[in-house]
Order: C-alpha cells, then sequence, then structure tokens
C-alpha cells in the first residue's frame, strides 16, 4: 500500500490557473472521490497524480518520493477504455502484465489475464477485438488489465460516466469489491467523478473541489454508513444527509459562478 501527498500543488495554462493551493495527503489504502464542477480540474489533477502531466508549483509525492513521471505503482483507467483496436482483449491485458511482470512467462500471463478477466465476469472473451463487445464489457476489460496489473495506486477518471444506470451499478460494486484484494493489500484508488451518488457508494473520503481555480473545499470522511447495501442506503438518515450537504455544496458554487458570469462550460477533462 501506497500513500500519496500533494504539496503546494498548482496549475496553470498558458494565462488560465487551473489549480491553486492543493495541499492533499491520501493514506495507503483510502479510496477518494474527487468532485466538484465542471472546469474544477478534477481530470488535471488525476493527471498529476498519474504523472501524465507536471505541476506549475508544488510537489507530488509517493512514499516521500517525488513523481517525475508515469509509473507501474500506478494504474490509470480513462472513460475512454484506452483499450488497443487492433489488439484482442487478451493480448490488451498480456501487454500490460509484461511491463509488470517481466520475469513471468507467457503461459503465467495468459492465465493471470483469464482470472482477472473471469473475476470481471467476462470468462470468454479473451480472444475478441474490442470492436466485438460492449461498452460496458470494454470497460470491465480495461479494469481487469489495471487490477491484474497489481499496482498499489488505482487512478480512475469517470470510469463509468458513458454507461447505462444498470451496467454503471455493477461496475460500481465490482470497483468496490476489487478494492480490498484476496491477499488483503488493499488498493488506494483516487476516482474522479461528478456523481455524489456514486462518490458516497464508493469512497471512504471525498474531496470537494470548487472552481475558478480548483482549490480544495471540504475533505468529507463517508465511512461511517458502509455497512448499509446498496437497496438500504437510501433509507439511511446519515446517508441522505450527507448527500444533502454534498449536493449544496455543488450547488452553492454553481449559482456563485452564474451570478457573476463565471461558470466554466463544458467537460471538466477538457482543462
Amino acid at each position: 500500500m501506497h500513500s500519496i501527498e500533494l504539496k503546494d500543488i498548482g496549475l496553470q495554462y498558458d494565462q488560465q490557473l487551473i489549480l491553486n493551493n492543493i495541499n492533499l495527503e491520501i493514506t495507503a489504502g483510502d479510496f477518494i472521490c474527487l468532485i466538484g464542477p465542471s472546469g474544477s480540474g478534477k481530470s488535471s489533477l488525476l493527471r498529476l497524480i498519474a504523472g501524465l502531466s507536471t505541476p506549475t508549483t508544488g510537489d507530488i509525492y509517493i512514499d516521500s518520493k517525488k513523481i517525475t513521471g508515469p509509473g507501474l505503482d500506478r494504474g490509470v483507467v480513462f472513460q475512454e477504455y484506452s483499450l488497443f483496436p487492433w489488439m484482442s482483449i487478451g493480448d490488451n491485458i498480456v501487454l500490460g502484465l509484461e511491463q509488470a511482470f517481466p520475469n513471468k512467462s507467457k503461459k503465467a500471463l495468459k492465465e493471470l489475464a483469464i482470472e482477472y478477466l473471469n473475476l470481471v465476469e467476462l470468462p470468454d472473451v479473451f480472444d475478441k477485438l474490442p470492436s466485438q463487445l460492449s461498452g460496458g464489457m470494454r470497460q470491465r476489460a480495461a479494469i481487469a488489465r489495471s487490477f491484474s496489473m497489481d499496482p498499489p495506486i488505482l487512478l480512475m477518471d469517470e470510469p463509468f460516466g458513458a454507461l447505462d444506470a444498470v451496467t454503471r451499478a455493477h461496475l460500481q460494486d465490482l470497483v468496490s469489491v476489487l478494492w480490498k484484494q484476496r491477499n488483503n493489500q488493499q488498493k488506494t484508488i483516487v476516482f474522479v467523478t461528478h456523481d455524489v451518488d456514486e462518490a458516497l457508494l464508493l469512497a471512504n473520503k471525498i474531496v470537494v473541489l470548487s472552481l475558478n481555480p480548483g482549490m480544495i473545499k471540504e475533505i468529507v470522511p463517508v465511512d461511517f454508513f458502509k455497512r448499509q447495501n446498496r437497496e438500504n442506503l437510501y433509507q439511511n438518515k446519515d446517508f441522505i444527509d450527507l448527500r444533502t450537504k454534498l449536493l449544496s455544496l455543488l450547488n452553492a458554487q454553481v449559482m456563485h459562478q452564474l451570478n457573476i458570469g463565471q461558470l466554466v462550460p463544458g467537460d471538466g477533462s477538457n482543462i
């Protein structure tokens, strides 16, 4: 398990300040959800942790070691599936496994890929191309690839945003189960979402970002009702109260930006 520390993070594109004064400690084993209005820099912050972008100011550390680029200690799942379309599902997964486990045999890597495809309930797709699968199946395959590589940190950028409600609920439950590994080495997950209910269902901490520039408005612990199942959760008073609080925080920010004419159009993944 790995901890993450963000110190005085700022990010600027041209003359636009995207993130400012981000200080955050993510404990090993946390499931953190980042929420905030579109344009608050959620996806930009995730890319900084992934090492795909560099902060303008400040530094990010994993176990006190400064991030200087991508690494095998961080798996990333994007909304767009990120599978090579000309390769079979199995070959997509094995390709990642070859990087993570260079000393394993081809046979062992194939067996590991099949094992994780079975975990995400895709037992018969190893030889199929991504184009032969539905969107939900492709996303399950991408999740299987990331978890099979066994990174201690998993970064997920709205991975279920384009899926139907039933598939989305299934994958939410699947990720929640996979979060706690069978060897009891719980992963550290940072998950971007626009959906308050999704954040409450998955996270043990929610980080609320403000807009223009993105700053941490509040960090909310949410683990006091986690023993509830999905069906009973919406009858839980603590859940309802916290849901109302988070929606009020987000709505207040949106109304403020509308009132001053500074609401940023478009999806937050663009900045």
